[in-house]
């Protein structure tokens, strides 16, 4: 008699070994360079059969771990029976964690056990990985590539078959509860491992729920590095699926990686039972006395019930496949290769290579900002965050380049300055172990083809982009400012931050706001806060503003209003990039504009009344802080350059990285200064003095408080005499307070009405407004 090839009960999991096992993993996931981000509700991790989609082998040992981490449920695994064929110290190990070979005879059988067990099961319905991410057949029907037959089949039914068999042994169990078969009870509960029958009990009331996640990396392909030289080194004694594995999933691991696990809704296993399956179920319950029966139905059953319903579960289980299948790939993280992927594969199926970049690129921004209101569409972080897409439309982002470049080495297209030409080899058809390699770009798009509504927001950007309009690109602008103070608010309230943050007192509401009267005089005022501050401190202006007929547009400088360590990451290059592009979504609605900066904001406007900006009538800087009261701040280049030697050698942020500061509207104001900001600002005031001041040839307007206890007085008669304007005037407000234009200190607001109404008399300058980007208008004003 022939010896079984496996032993009749699989080991049980060695909870100790994989214990150690995740420990392990933990400490060498710290030194990937992979980003893991996990994307499930609570709930969702209570099931019980966990689905994957499989790209590359690194996911197969992420799954587990990231349960175990999570609920701290064990989970079973299944792998290729090769791994098992002889004793060696991997497959014992395999053994004792949890791993079953795909061809047990009783599998099903076991891994039922499991989950009644309250272990979760993982599985890989595809069968193995989908290199080129294609999972669409031409008749759009899922499907995939199999390796073994070298055609297309569709994904396996393994799951289904599995959370049905489940579902029908809690179904014998409820049964002989209500007949009291103590007896079989007690039996099973031995069996299965359970402490007591109440246990047994709960287990088979519990819902079985098989849980589709999608993996999703990005990027998929790396250019070439140090791991490509040695993989093309060794290339002569690997095979080309060895040497494309190497590269590519190396480049995964050791590269900086996204990798996205997105859960979607559980799945009943039989939500596809008809009224035949329920009746057939309640008939076979009582004739089943172990797990293993449920799972010979259709091969060795006794009865025409159970015939019929084995039947029926493998019929239901596609049923069930096809919609599990759907969720899992529907749960893709859609990120900006996708999009261009998508955009690109569509272009040359309209038989047009060569695309203006302008068009490309606008397209893709306005693509972006369709799928954001698209609550089915899961977009990877860099698409909700505006400093990752914003500077599309400057035909240039970080991201995007990354792509542009991989694509130029593979052949796929070619930069003509202000165009791009898609190759022919785009349309090539390359082997199963080459496509990540050669054609990337069809990999992405093989990936995002399930979910149609990419493909339908692209087509609908083009048809959009021929009739842009200056006013929509500037309300989705302006709704970009607003997600950049979410997500600003949203990282620095981290507990990391909370010795500075819970010394805070601001309440006021820090957005940006936009006011545009019902008889707007088409002047547009641009107001722009100062240090530690927000918008708040020039609302009641902008309101006083409103209502003489003027469109207000208050910009919020990046860093302010969220935490005192989000000033810490800014530079006063991305304070001006706030105030540019406030000034472009403002002249969107008026051909005439005045910059008004209070503080620093004031050194903003002047540093953008230097630049060629048509729009611009004039300028006003209220009390402009080339220096200040305080000495001590002379001592800020010192201080900040000890606190980055402090940072150099050892883990401490800087000797003192913040001073605390007394604000006159505590309710707005940080109450901690940083002294990295502070050090900007002194960069910022000696840019201003030496470049700005000299060049600058717009009308301008210099208010000042004569006893300002933070600015020193004589600033405003040095920003005065440097100023290269030929119209200027300089204007001494009688006030002890820093915050003269949000108090209406001295009458500040009307001295600055006259500026402007003695600018509205001049004639009115030729006005170039771009329309290349430019979408379509709302007629929903902002709020």
């Amino acid at each position: 008699m022939a010896t079984p090839l496996y032993e009749h009960d699989w080991p049980d999991i060695d909870t100790a070994l994989y214990n150690r096992s995740a420990k392990l993993f933990n400490a060498v996931k710290s030194m990937l360079g992979v980003k893991l981000a996990l994307h499930a509700d609570p709930q969702v991790l209570e099931g019980d059969i966990f689905l994957f989609n499989h790209f590359s082998r690194f996911e197969t040992f992420i799954p587990q771990i990231l349960l175990y981490e999570k609920t701290g449920a064990y989970s079973c695994a299944i792998a290729a029976s090769e791994f098992f064929k002889d004793d060696t110290v991997l497959s014992r190990y395999l053994k004792h964690v949890g791993v079953f070979p795909h061809d047990h005879p009783r599998l099903f059988a076991q891994l039922a056990g499991q989950i009644l067990r309250g272990r979760k099961v993982i599985i890989f319905p595809e069968g193995g990985m989908v290199k080129d991410h294609r999972v669409i057949d031409k008749q759009g029907q899922y499907s995939i590539f199999s390796r073994i037959t070298g055609n297309r089949r569709k994904q396996h039914t393994g799951a289904a078959i599995l959370g049905q068999g489940v579902e029908a042994f809690k179904a014998a169990i409820r049964y002989a509860h209500q007949q009291q078969n103590t007896e079989l009870l007690l039996r099973w509960k031995e069996e299965l491992h359970f402490d007591s029958l109440d246990q047994l009990l709960a287990s088979a009331n519990k819902p079985t729920r098989i849980v589709p996640a999608n993996i999703t990396f990005y990027p998929i392909r790396a250019s070439e590095n140090l791991l490509f030289k040695s993989v093309e080194l060794f290339s002569e004694n690997l095979s080309l699926r060895q040497t494309e594995e190497l590269l590519i999933e190396g480049n995964i691991i050791l590269k900086n990686t996204d990798m996205d696990i997105r859960m979607g809704s559980p799945v009943n296993p039989c939500c596809v039972w008809d009224w035949r399956t329920h009746y057939l179920m309640r008939r076979v319950a009582p004739q089943i006395k172990s797990v293993d029966d449920v799972f010979a139905l259709q091969d060795s059953s006794k009865t025409w019930s159970q015939r019929l319903l084995g039947r029926y579960f493998v019929n239901n289980a596609e049923c069930a496949r096809d919609q599990y299948m759907e969720e899992m790939y529907s749960n893709l993280t859609v990120n900006l290769s996708h999009l261009a992927s998508t955009l690109i594969m569509h272009f040359l199926s309209q038989g047009q290579s060569l695309v203006a970049k302008s068009m490309f690129y606008s397209v893709l921004y306005i693509a972006i900002k369709r799928l954001q209101t698209n609550t089915d569409v899961h977009l990877h972080r860099s698409l909700l965050n505006p400093d990752d897409y914003s500077d599309l439309l400057k035909l240039s982002n970080k991201r995007f380049d990354y792509f542009i470049c991989v694509a130029k080495e593979t052949g796929l297209l070619q930069d003509k300055g202000n165009s791009y030409q898609f190759l022919p080899k785009l349309r090539d058809d390359f082997d199963f172990d080459r496509i990540r390699l050669e054609n990337p770009i069809a990999v992405y798009h093989n990936e995002a083809e399930p979910i149609r509504v990419i493909r339908d927001t692209l087509i609908a950007a083009i048809d959009e982009f021929a009739i842009l309009k200056p006013r929509q690109l500037s309300v989705w602008h302006f709704d970009d400012e607003f997600r950049a103070l979410a997500l600003e608010k949203k990282f620095y309230s981290k507990p990391q931050f909370a010795d500075i943050n819970q010394q805070e007192t601001a309440t006021a509401d820090p957005s940006p706001f936009f006011i545009r009267p019902e008889h707007a005089n088409n002047i547009g005022i641009l107001l722009v806060h100062g240090l530690l501050a927000s918008p708040a401190e020039l609302r009641d202006y902008g309101n006083y503003l409103a209502r003489q007929g003027y469109t207000v547009l208050a910009i919020r400088l990046k860093g302010h209003g969220t935490s005192p360590y989000a000033l810490r990451d800014q530079h006063w290059e991305d304070w001006l990039g706030s105030v540019e592009r406030g000034l472009h979504m403002l002249k969107a609605y008026c051909p005439r504009i005045v910059a008004i900066g209070f503080s620093t904001g004031g050194a903003l406007a002047l540093t953008l009344a230097a630049e060629n900006h048509p729009e611009l009538l004039g300028v006003v800087a209220v009390s402009v802080p080339l220096k200040f009261v305080n000495s001590a701040f002379m001592l800020v280049p010192l201080l900040h350059g000890t606190n980055k030697l402090v940072g150099w050698v050892s883990t401490f942020e800087g000797v003192k990285p913040f001073i605390e500061n007394t604000p006159e509207h505590p309710d707005i104001n940080y109450r901690n200064t940083s002294v990295r900001a502070l050090y900007e600002l002194r960069l910022l005031i000696a840019h201003v003095e030496a470049d700005i001041l000299p060049s600058i040839k717009l009308p301008s307007l210099v208010l000042y408080a004569d006893q300002d206890p933070v600015v020193d007085a004589n600033c405003a008669e040095n920003v005065f005499k440097k100023l290269g304007s030929k119209v200027k005037q300089l204007h001494k407000i009688n006030a002890n307070r820093h915050g003269i234009l949000m108090e209406n200190l001295g009458n500040t607001w009307e001295v600055i009405d006259e500026f402007i109404v003695k600018l509205l008399e001049e004639p009115e300058p030729p006005v170039c407004v771009d329309y290349r980007l430019a979408l379509q208008p709302t007629n929903k004003p902002y709020k």
